[in-house]
């Protein structure tokens, strides 16, 4: 029962901190320099055009007079004050995903990041699956033959690879891989996610073209998150190896195995689970820079061209769902934590 009423207010609490995080950021954004106001004059001044449309005075001088400037204020929502665009914001405009977006005036927020949704989330799913395949059952083993040979070499593996940003890493690849410098194999698709013949193929032929083109990118995601993963697994399972409840365990004639394998990996396995509640925003967890590189039209791009460009419509949808799911991921990962270890007392 005490469970049931600590999820049920975890869940009421969404509400405000949600309403905190978007009004806070949308507050933000009004004032950022080089808004789509400040570009439209800026492109208005250089074309020496006094108007959208012919409206207004015409100035030899480029300037605009203040119709023009009352008009473009209307245009894109600065008339009104801050509470009224956020309002609009969060109930006209269903927490700006029906709300239009400024670089493509013809599409909805929600169009736009369904568009690029199905990409992240292939990415990110598949990155999140095999970051916890790999690493947990790597760290286990170097728990158990700990400052042993293969201990030591995966450790020197591990923090090459933790001290390579995904990033640096998918350009080198790229070199040594793709065929991009002069006498290098080219082995592996450079950049995209899909080949100019994916229509073409067969089924088979459509997945091994978009394994081959996963590949690089995958691996680049997921060294950022490996030797902390695995790291974090070795040292909660010696952890727990040595704690008392083992070592009666084997008092009593438990063998090592399953003094292991049955007491201290469930426990172990609880820091691990701070991590699981990243499943629901895999999809927008795309990598801005490895995105970049091999040239991914996922949603870690599309936030940034949103930045970049001053569309804020698209960035306060993205911002909208990316709390939305980080926040109910929190809740997800208490909910793993009392399904690993019940006697986690969830009423204090």
């Amino acid at each position: 029962m005490h469970r049931l009423h600590y999820f049920f207010k975890r869940l009421l609490l969404i509400i405000p901190t949600f309403l905190g995080i978007t009004l806070v950021c949308f507050t933000l954004i009004q004032f950022v320099p080089g808004g789509p106001v400040e570009q439209t004059l800026m492109r208005m001044r250089g074309n020496g055009m006094g108007g959208e449309g012919g409206r207004g005075a015409r100035s030899d001088a480029g300037t605009i007079s203040p119709e023009q400037l009352k008009a473009i204020h209307e245009r894109f929502g600065f008339d009104k004050p801050i509470m009224a665009r956020y309002w609009k914001y969060l109930w006209t405009d269903r927490l700006g995903l029906k709300s239009l977006s400024f670089k493509f005036p013809n599409k909805t927020v929600w169009q736009l990041i369904a568009e690029r949704l199905p990409v992240s989330l292939i990415f990110g799913v598949t990155g999140f699956l095999l970051s916890y395949i790999v690493c947990v059952p790597l760290g286990i083993t170097k728990a158990l033959r700990n400052g042993t040979s293969f201990d030591a070499a995966t450790s020197v593996l591990v923090f090459v690879g933790y001290s390579i940003p995904g990033f640096a890493l998918g350009m080198l690849l790229k070199m040594l891989l793709c065929g991009t410098v002069e006498g290098m194999p080219d082995w592996l698709p450079h950049a995209g996610f899909a080949s100019d013949q994916y229509a073409l193929l067969g089924f088979w032929g459509k997945v091994w073209d978009r394994i081959l083109h996963m590949i690089l990118p995958v691996t680049c995601y997921m060294v950022g998150n490996f030797a902390v993963l695995t790291l974090l697994m070795k040292n909660s399972l010696l952890e727990e190896v040595s704690k008392d409840y083992i070592r009666t365990a084997r008092a009593k004639g438990c063998t090592v195995s399953r003094a292991i394998w049955v007491h201290a990996l469930r426990n172990s396995l609880i820091p691990i689970a701070t991590g699981f509640g990243g499943i629901l925003t895999v999809m927008f967890a795309g990598s801005v820079l490895i995105e970049q590189v091999f040239e991914i039209p996922g949603i870690g791009r599309l936030s940034m061209e949103a930045i970049v460009g001053r569309d804020y419509p698209v960035f306060m949808g993205i911002l909208t769902l990316t709390s939305i799911l980080g926040l109910l991921g929190n809740i997800l990962s208490d909910f793993c934590y009392v399904l690993i270890d019940p006697r986690i007392d969830l009423s204090k």
